[in-house]
This record gives structure tokens, C-alpha cells and sequence, in this order.
């Protein structure tokens, strides 16, 4: 069995994975872009030994921020657990919020990595970066580092995607998602954002700030807002203000994403008692079962 656990941020994903787990003896694979990368634990949420409680966690802390890793990459990686956790005998339980990741992991995503001969080098930055925006408009990418820009278009040309969005590749999985009224929502992200500065946040960003920028140093909300009061463009109250808004524009996407892309099964999050919300997914799992 394979239970996709899916909504946006800040809605209880992390909690329903764990109390899942244990009732299914079931382990974790994460679909979080940013969790993959080491030591950007609280800008990405990361799940902590404590709510762990010994569950396995799998996909997480496996690459460092300054090397690559791709969609592409995820889809084998994931595949491969997912093969080694079935032979174990093991249930799996999908957690994340990077929708593409899931999707190419369980569905028929097909990727085309041949290498290209094209040689970027003559160009400039500025002709890289334009290049790279029309093929994503929304990609983060260091305007002024070359062999990053290369790099990032290179991946870009190179992964063609082909599929079927509605061919499922393994039998037996449940799609669910966990959402909220609006106004909530957005009150537990503002809350979220103030305990992750509390835990540290700052310091963490302070670190990869001083490091190399990539992919991974500019993707997680949280680390480019403040990079920008270091850099002396905002204050920090706006550096804080931009990071909550940029969190809920986020969640917003999430939502839409998992809405329009897979065919899943919703439930309210009851926040007073999240047993209730805990009971309501296992009596959907057992009567489908």
C-alpha cells in the first residue's frame, strides 16, 4: 500500500504521516525539494527526531546544497525506494509539498537526458538567463554566476517530459489531502514563520548566505527574503513581513496544484483534536481496503 499525503504548507501533513506510519507499519519517502538538501532543516520544515518517533524517513539529508538534483533525479530515487520498501514488506507513505516530485515518482513520467552539444559558453549571462526564463518563468537561478546559468539550462533542455497524467504506475494507493478554511490557514503559516525564527531561522540563513548561491540556497522561503536584509535592501520587520507572504502565495500554489493534477480524497483538519481528522483518513483507507 502507498498513501500519498498531500495539501499545503503549515496544514498537518508531517503529524498524519507519523500517526500513519505507525498504525499501517509503514516508512516515509519525502517529496520536498528542499528537505533532499542537508542542513536547510528549518526553512524547509524538516521533520525532527522528536515527531519522527523512530519512524524511517527516506529522500531527506541525501545531497549537499551546492549539487544538482532534478526532478529527474527524484523519479529514480524514489522508484528505487519504493522497490526496496515493498521487499522489506513495508507499507510507504508519500510527504511533501512539491507536487512534480510525487507525480513523476507514481505516475508515467518519461524523461529524455540526452546530453546536447551546445555551446552556451559564447554566450553571456544575461543571454543565458533569458533563455532559461522562457523555458521557466518562475525558475530561481544566480543571475550573476555563468557556470550556474549553463548548468541550469542545460538541465532544462535536456529534460523532456512526456506522459499521461492519469496512468498510475502502482496499484493499491491512496490519495489524501488535508486542508483548512483560508483565513486559518494563513494564521497557522503567520504562527509558523514566527516559531521558525524563534528555532533559529536567521542563523541558518546566515549560513548558506556567506556560501556559493545555487539552486538550493535560493529555492526555500525564508533564506531569500532574509538574504535581502542582509544585503541591506529591506528591513528586517519587512525581510519577516515578505516571508510570511511569500509562505501563503505558496500554500495558495500547493493547494491549486494538488487540486487540479491528482485525483485525491480531502479531509478538513480538525486542529482542536487532530485524532478526529487521524480517525477520519484510517475509516476512508479501511473502507476502500
Amino acid at each position: 500500500m502507498i498513501i500519498v499525503i498531500a495539501g499545503p504548507t503549515a496544514v498537518g501533513k508531517t503529524k498524519l504521516s507519523i500517526e500513519l506510519a505507525k498504525k499501517y507499519n509503514a516508512e516515509i519517502i519525502n517529496y520536498d525539494s528542499v528537505q533532499i538538501y542537508k542542513e536547510m532543516n528549518i526553512a524547509s520544515a524538516k521533520v525532527t527526531k522528536e515527531e519522527a518517533e523512530g519512524i524511517p524517513h527516506h529522500l531527506i539529508d541525501i545531497k549537499n546544497y551546492d549539487e544538482d538534483y532534478s526532478v529527474y533525479d527524484y523519479q529514480i530515487d524514489a522508484r528505487n525506494k519504493i522497490k526496496e520498501l515493498e521487499e522489506k514488506g513495508k507499507n510507504i507513505i508519500f510527504v511533501g509539498g512539491t507536487g512534480l516530485y510525487v507525480k513523476a515518482a507514481l505516475y508515467d513520467y518519461k524523461f529524455n537526458k540526452e546530453e546536447k552539444n551546445n555551446d552556451y559558453e559564447s554566450l553571456s549571462k544575461e543571454e543565458l538567463y533569458d533563455k532559461i526564463i522562457k523555458i521557466d518563468k518562475d525558475i530561481v537561478v544566480d543571475k550573476d554566476n555563468k557556470r550556474r546559468l549553463i548548468r541550469t539550462l542545460i538541465n532544462l533542455e535536456n529534460d523532456n517530459i512526456s506522459y499521461d497524467g492519469d496512468k498510475l504506475l502502482y496499484d493499491n494507493v491512496y490519495f489524501i489531502g488535508l486542508e483548512t478554511e483560508r483565513d486559518i490557514l494563513y494564521d497557522r503559516i503567520n504562527k509558523r514563520v514566527d516559531i521558525m525564527l524563534k528555532n533559529g531561522l536567521e542563523d541558518e540563513a546566515k549560513y548558506f548566505y556567506s556560501k556559493e548561491r545555487t539552486k538550493a540556497t535560493l529555492t526555500p522561503i525564508g533564506y531569500k527574503e532574509l538574504f535581502k536584509y542582509y544585503d541591506k535592501e529591506i528591513s528586517k520587520e519587512e525581510a519577516i513581513d515578505l516571508i510570511k507572504q511569500n509562505s501563503r502565495h505558496y500554500a495558495k500554489r500547493q493547494f491549486t496544484f494538488f487540486k487540479n493534477k491528482m485525483d485525491i480524497k480531502w479531509f478538513d483538519v480538525d486542529f482542536n483534536n487532530f485524532d478526529n481528522t487521524v480517525k477520519e483518513v484510517i475509516k476512508y483507507i479501511e473502507k476502500r481496503d
